[in-house]
């Protein structure tokens, strides 16, 4: 009898859902082994760039201007290298790969004021977690880099993104993340956001999008089509590789049949206890960059 192990994530956030939709066995290893994944100068960029936005708008309007905001990005490396080893490990104090990084943070963080302007916007609320438990017990939960909240109540869903901006036709798998946030917060609010908007930092441009209720109610039903499948996936630990250019950026080429590797042993305990089609909530998630 295998020794017990954590429960398996009890929730679903758009993170993993995109994890199970580009990979099953990368949702595997993530959110039922647990493997652990060191950062990579990718993942820390964009760690790194958000919370120099976030900490933009703790500054009065009028103070936060591009060379404020450029600033910043040095103390919050700090802040944040202290805060975890592993990132910390990523560079060696003043090699030359450090301070092209760091320009390429300073680079991104000055695109911003290309696309919005700060000193106009009061955000309701930064780094917020949302959460929502639909009819059928599934929990959704995911953090929002920003909320703008009008005088007239209408809601606005703003995520940065580091990486470059989809082409037109790669657009909706692009906004899946938004609308998952759309759909938690016209659960708990019975508001429908007026305005999804994507600020891609590298182009410098945004994509806007305007749900409507019709549309979210599409998307529930792909989402609970969506948890039904991992449900499945777990019942029977059947968990497919599916090779695409992203697996380059995998971490666990080693563990994959795709590369020649092995996974490890399916944890049986966990099998057992979770329903093909439950609503388990899962136990934090980050932003996506």
């Amino acid at each position: 009898m295998p020794s017990p192990l954590p429960l398996l994530p009890v929730s679903l956030s758009p993170s993993r859902a995109a994890d199970f939709k580009t990979c099953p066995l990368l949702y595997r290893f993530r959110s039922v082994d647990r493997l652990p994944e060191d950062p990579s100068p990718e993942m820390a960029r964009g760690t790194l760039v958000h919370a120099v936005l976030e900490r933009l708008y703790d500054l009065s309007a009028v103070d936060r201007t591009a060379a404020a905001a450029v600033s910043m990005v040095g103390p919050e490396w700090e802040r944040l290298r202290g805060e975890d080893e592993r990132i910390a490990g990523l560079f060696v104090e003043g090699e030359a790969g450090l301070d092209v990084w760091l320009d390429s943070v300073r680079d991104l963080v000055e695109g911003y004021f290309s696309v919005e302007d700060p000193t106009r916007l009061e955000p309701a609320e930064r780094e917020c977690l949302v959460e929502t438990t639909l009819d059928d017990g599934l929990v959704l939960r995911g953090y929002v880099d920003r909320l703008d909240v009008s005088p007239a109540g209408d809601i606005r869903i703003v995520d940065y993104k580091t990486g470059r901006a989809p082409a037109e036709s790669f657009e909706a798998k692009a906004l899946f993340q938004l609308r998952f946030y759309a759909l938690v917060l016209w659960r708990t609010r019975g508001v429908v956001p007026r305005m999804l908007r994507l600020v891609y930092l590298k182009d410098r441009l945004v994509l806007d999008h305007s749900p409507d209720e019709a549309e979210l109610v599409r998307f529930e039903g792909s989402v609970k089509a969506l948890w039904a499948a991992i449900g499945e996936a777990v019942a029977s630990g059947e968990f497919a590789p599916k090779p695409s250019r992203l697996c380059g950026w995998c971490a666990y080429q080693d563990k994959c049949p795709a590369f020649g590797g092995t996974p490890p042993p399916m944890p049986v305990a966990e099998v057992a206890a979770i329903p093909a089609q439950g609503g388990h909530p899962e136990r934090g998630d980050g932003h996506s960059s």
